[in-house]
Formats: structure tokens, sequence, C-alpha cells
């Protein structure tokens, strides 16, 4: 039977995290959480749950993510973040896979050495279907030993070598509690990301970012039917261009100071 290690990254998520911890308690077989120094309970929860708890200064979601998955037990591996729920139909589906896995199958190659898994975004209380997320797979199941996470400051993602399968279950993203804490988020993310974009040496010019917006705008409230999820497709698009135009805005910035 596979062992699975579950694997979060944390920093001031007491209003969240137990929702989270609940959905991936029926298939982990330990549960990792590293804490960027939290303020608030979250560590706290975190250990009277059950779970092995680290502190570890943030640097970077890629760096602090793998620190994560080198402290788990288990080869196997969930990543999840703390805004994030596990449906009922993949946790399920899951608990097959462990008791369907034949170690003799991965040795020889013929297993899969992960697995990725539809996402659907909760926005202001709306399930979004269009907007450019309605249709998200990400690989957050995997074996260690034939992968990792890439280490990049914001947008990492999980690189593995074989082959990688498709789950059916879902994990729900409830991706921010309001506008302002969606704000605080994009604030954030941008200057992570206009350092990376800096540190490569790219270079804009400042008519850029007035480009930037209203392409990034139409590209997801048209193109992208945003306009289709309604109200919260019309204010997902308007923070997503915003998203989008402070990262070239702050990497001038850098460039310039």
């Amino acid at each position: 039977m596979l062992s699975i290690s579950v694997v979060i990254i944390v920093r001031n998520e007491e209003k969240v995290i137990l929702r989270c911890l609940n959905s991936v308690q029926p298939f982990a077989d330990e549960i990792v959480v590293v804490d960027s120094c939290s303020n608030d309970h979250t560590a706290t929860i975190c250990r009277d749950f059950g779970c092995k708890v680290f502190q570890r200064e943030f640097d970077g979601f890629g760096s602090q993510k793998q620190f994560a998955v080198n402290q788990a037990t288990h080869d196997w591996v969930f990543s999840i973040d703390a805004d994030e729920v596990v449906t009922d139909e993949l946790q399920q589906e899951i608990l097959t896979i462990k008791k369907d896995f034949k170690p003799t199958a991965e040795k020889t190659g013929n297993q899969d050495v992960g697995f990725r898994i539809p996402f659907s975004l909760c926005f202001m209380g709306h399930i979004m279907r269009y907007s450019g997320v309605g249709k998200e797979v990400h690989l957050r199941i995997f074996n260690r030993t034939h992968g990792r996470f890439t280490l990049v400051p914001v947008h990492e993602g999980i690189e593995v070598q074989g082959h990688v399968g498709l789950l059916k279950g879902k994990i729900i993203h409830y991706s921010y509690r309001n506008i302002s804490h969606h704000l605080e988020k994009i604030n954030g993310y941008t200057t992570q990301a206009a350092q990376g974009y800096f540190d490569q040496g790219k270079v804009y010019s400042k008519l850029w970012p007035a480009l930037k917006f209203p392409a990034s705008f139409l590209s997801f409230y048209v193109l992208k039917k945003g306009f289709m999820d309604g109200y919260p497709g019309f204010m997902w698009s308007f923070l997503a261009a915003v998203y989008a135009t402070l990262k070239v805005a702050k990497t001038i910035e850098l460039k310039t100071s």
C-alpha cells in the first residue's frame, strides 16, 4: 500500500487551515507543515491536529515548498495550499490509488510518477467556470525521487521525469476572503515577481503598463469569457489586469531606482 506525505506551507492561516487539514486527513499518512513565522495561532492549530510543524523564514514559494518536501518521511507527496480543500471524490480516488499501488510496477517504469488534479476556483462565493481559471489542472501528487519544485519566487511548479496521470476529483481553491485580501496578495506576489524579472535582466518601456492593463483585462473578460461569470468574473478580470500591470510597473521601478 502506498504511503503519502501531505505538505503545506503556511503563514497566518488560522482562519482556513483546519478546513484544509480535515480534507486531507482521510488519506494522509503524515502532514508536514512549514510555517513562515506566523504571528497567529496557525502553528498551534497544526500541532494540535497532529502535524509535524517546522519553522522557516520565507524565501520564495518554490524553495519553501521544496523544503517541506524534503522534510517528508514518504517519497510520495501531496502538496496543497492552506486555502484549498480536497473534495470527497478526490479523497476516494487517492485512497484507491494507495490501495492499488504496486511497487514492482514503479520499479520497472510502468507506473505514473505523479498525478494532475483539476481545480475549481471559488471567488466571491462563486465557482468560476470561465475567466481563464475554469479548467485549471495542476500536478500536485508526485514521487519526489522523480521530481521536485521549481525554485522560483512565485508561480512555482512541480517538474517530474516520467509519466503523469490525470485524476477526476477536484481541489476547491478558496482564493481570497475579500477584495482587500486579494489586493494584499497581489502586492506581495507582484513584488516578488518583479524582483525575479529584474534578476533575469528583463527591461520594459514605461509605455508598457498603459498597454498591459487594457490588454490583460480584455483577455480575461472577453477572450476568456469572464463576462460569463457575472460580477465575480468582472472583478477577477479587473484584478488580474492589475496584477499583470503591477508586475511590469514594479520591474520598471526597480530598474530606474
